[in-house]
């Protein structure tokens, strides 16, 4: 008989113990009605990853040793099937990441992660210590070894889980979203698991928490490395395969993979509805101002929480078109949400009023323009109060890198849903969103004009955003490059920008560290976002010679 074996592609919620629990027991009930052996589940399913200082507290590691206990009892009520669960395990004093093995209402064994990273966003090392003794255990006839994530990504774990004789390697995940992440994945299994030839079973996290979201996008190679099946991305998914007796796996589904447009696209809209349900807010509020970075926003916003849930503002002000207001209308009516229009310019003569005599004698500046931008987040706050619903702010990657963004104004807010997308991704994405959905009555969600016209601030008469930046696909490129690639200096000049350019956009993001260390948290999608894998010092004189010299 074949040993089926299913990757419960779960999504867990940091810290939420018990319902994570009773996610584990409705997966293992669907698998042993399905007729498997064996049920894979995600790194740290029992608990959510990442938990962060959550582990440094005694009371956490006692709940989820209690629920472990639990659902190793439990596994009774599913005779011959063995659970293989995620969690934090409390040895001596130390903490190690950790999978059980449960049969029968027994433990068969427990496994130790052994690679522990400390890059990007991961530092694991800050809470666990390394095991990695090997564990191989039996079940419908086939030796089944057990690795963590980062196990595979090096080659001790493997190795030594093929010299205890293992004939398959059970892979629990939690490997965050980034554009192409799969193929990064596939590429590792290959390395350290394919040349044992023994098939993988990658069994990954889905959801969003906080800045990451996880893709799922679990998967199953042959073998000879060869992928047999792969679970849905971006959705909860139980992935069944058969292992014949001869060793052979197969007999899964294999979904389709995704276009770089709707893997970043179908990520921001999960981090957005895990980050605003999970943590109980009623839904989510947009400041629409007729341009398209709001408008994306809102298109999201609509995508991840339902049009009934989100509410958009038209905060107008003497600077702001006729063309905005009309594209911003078009853009809520083609979304079916309710849009509020509250201008701001009484506010705006006030707080003028009140400044004029500490302002006498000083020429108008940025100050004004920030003053307009303040009062529309004064305004979306209130209402957030009063509504129990999520500000979502708009800004995108290029602003929030060289600091085109006001503090406490438009970076007002508890989620930054595009915070990671260069100016260049918003324009794909908003095409995309286009081409494969429409509105109400089969308008544009994104107008088009919104997508052709020129961004604008609307802070003073006749303003575009290239007024104070650069070209938005020469600033695109410098940020891939230095932000995102790590790339130096010289290697960017080398690339055809000129100093005066670079040395521009350099002084920017440098002076604009501040901004961002109060920035709201948002859908990480590149291998490196404004964050936690980005910890530049606010105090900081440090200048690359070869541009300021």
């Amino acid at each position: 008989m074949p040993l089926q074996i299913v990757l419960a592609q779960l999504n867990a919620t940091v810290g939420d113990v018990t319902g994570n629990a009773d996610s584990i027991r409705q997966a293992a009930a669907r698998a042993h009605a399905a007729g498997a052996g064996v049920l894979l589940t995600p790194e740290l399913s029992l608990v959510g990853y990442p938990p962060e200082d959550l582990l440094l507290r005694p009371s956490f590691l006692r709940r989820s040793q209690e629920l472990l206990e639990e659902l190793v009892q439990e596994t009774a009520q599913w005779p011959g099937l063995a659970l293989v669960i995620g969690h934090p395990r409390q040895v001596d004093g130390r903490v190690v990441n950790a999978a059980t093995v449960a049969r029968d209402g027994k433990v068969v064994g427990v496994y130790g992660k052994l690679e522990l990273p400390n890059y990007a966003v991961f530092d694991e090392q800050r809470y666990f210590v390394p095991d990695g003794a090997p564990l191989v255990f039996e079940a419908g006839g086939h030796k089944l070894g057990v690795a963590i994530c980062e196990d595979i990504w090096f080659g001790r774990a493997a190795a030594m889980a093929k010299a205890e004789g293992a004939e398959g390697l059970l892979v629990l995940n939690a490997s965050p979203f980034h554009l192409n992440k799969h193929d990064e994945r596939l590429a590792v299994i290959r390395q350290h698991v394919s040349r044992h030839k023994i098939p993988a079973f990658f069994c990954n996290l889905v959801g969003g928490q906080d800045e990451l979201v996880f893709d799922g996008d679990s998967f199953v190679t042959d073998a000879s490395g060869e992928v047999v099946a792969r679970a849905k991305a971006f959705a909860e998914d139980d992935l069944m395969v058969s292992v014949q007796p001869a060793g052979s796996v197969g007999g899964g589904e294999v979904a389709a993979g995704l276009s770089p447009e709707a893997q970043v696209y179908q990520a921001l809209v999960l981090g957005t509805r895990d980050y605003v349900q999970k943590n109980g807010f009623a839904g989510g509020i947009v400041g629409l101002s007729g341009g398209i970075d709001s408008a994306l926003t809102l298109a999201i916003a609509v995508d991840a929480l339902g049009a009934e849930n989100v509410t958009a503002v038209m905060m107008p002000s003497p600077y702001t078109s006729e063309m905005s207001l009309v594209d911003a209308r078009a853009c809520a009516k083609a979304l079916a949400v309710e849009l509020h229009e509250v201008s701001i310019s009484p506010a705006y003569d006030a707080l003028s009023q009140s400044l004029a005599p500490l302002f006498k004698g000083r020429a108008a500046d940025t100050t004004e323009e920030n003053l307009q931008s303040r009062i529309r987040g004064v305004l979306l706050m209130a209402l957030s109060n009063k509504t129990g619903r999520l500000v979502l702010t708009t800004g995108n990657k290029s602003e929030m890198a060289v600091g085109y963004c006001t503090l406490y104004g438009d970076m007002a807010g508890g989620y930054a849903v595009i915070k990671d997308l260069t100016k260049g991704w918003v324009y794909r994405l908003s095409n995309m969103r286009n081409q494969h959905k429409t509105g109400v009555d089969g308008q544009l969600v994104i107008p088009q004009r919104i997508i052709d016209r020129p961004p604008s601030a609307e802070l003073r008469p006749d303003q575009v955003d290239q007024d104070s930046l650069p070209a938005y696909d020469v600033l695109d490129d410098i940020l891939v490059r230095f932000v995102e690639q790590g790339q130096s200096t010289a290697e960017i000049l080398a690339a055809g920008h000129d100093r005066e350019t670079l040395a521009k956009v350099y002084r920017l993001v440098r002076s604009s560290e501040y901004k961002r260390r109060q920035a709201a948290p948002g859908v990480r999608i590149t291998p490196r976002a404004f964050g936690r894998d980005w910890r530049f010092p606010l105090t900081n004189r440090f200048l690359e010679k070869e541009i300021f010299q």
